[in-house]
């Protein structure tokens, strides 16, 4: 399980073939290693901290959202994606910006607030941050790769088109 922690991005983590429980404690070890333990997981010098849930901040709620996906909106219920999950170190990569080319790094004004996206256009990649207003942070909402309708739709590119002025 801990030749997960040498994958480096574009490569896929090696869960598929994993059971539940292994799979999690590797991918819980990259989470960990990248996130849980970095104390300098920032982005452009801002520190970026987990989304609250019910009042309560968690690295165990950053964990579920890099590493599931909701299927019920109603109930807020979320199940496992192999998709997310092979990619979670790529979390960090990206966060850093490691990557130069064709990325799109931008803010906009959405419904429930303003939201930062670091999007990868080669790998379809996106990680959404929440600016903190008054404060030198961001909340990680989530990171995912992008498929289905919002990637035959270019969601991400034409949301770049109503970018704000600057990146918040």
């Amino acid at each position: 399980m801990p030749f997960n922690q040498l994958k480096r991005y574009n490569d896929l983590l090696d869960i598929t073939g994993m059971s539940p429980h292994n799979r999690n404690i590797s991918l819980r070890g990259v989470f960990d290693r990248d996130i849980t333990n970095n104390t300098n997981f920032k982005f452009r010098t801002k520190q970026i901290t987990p989304t609250p849930l019910d009042g309560e901040i968690t690295m165990d709620t950053l964990f579920r959202h890099l590493t599931t996906v909701m299927v019920n909106k109603k109930t807020r219920a979320r199940e496992y994606d192999v998709h997310r999950s092979q990619r979670l170190h790529w979390v960090k990569y990206h966060i850093e910006e490691k990557k130069k080319d064709n990325m799109l790094v931008y803010s906009v004004k959405e419904p429930d607030g303003n939201r930062t996206y670091v999007y990868d256009k080669d790998e379809k990649y996106v990680i959404v941050l929440e600016p903190l207003r008054n404060k030198n942070e961001y909340y990680l909402l989530s990171a995912y790769y992008v498929r289905g309708k919002d990637a035959k739709r270019n969601k991400f590119e034409k949301k770049y088109k109503r970018r704000l002025p600057e990146v918040l």
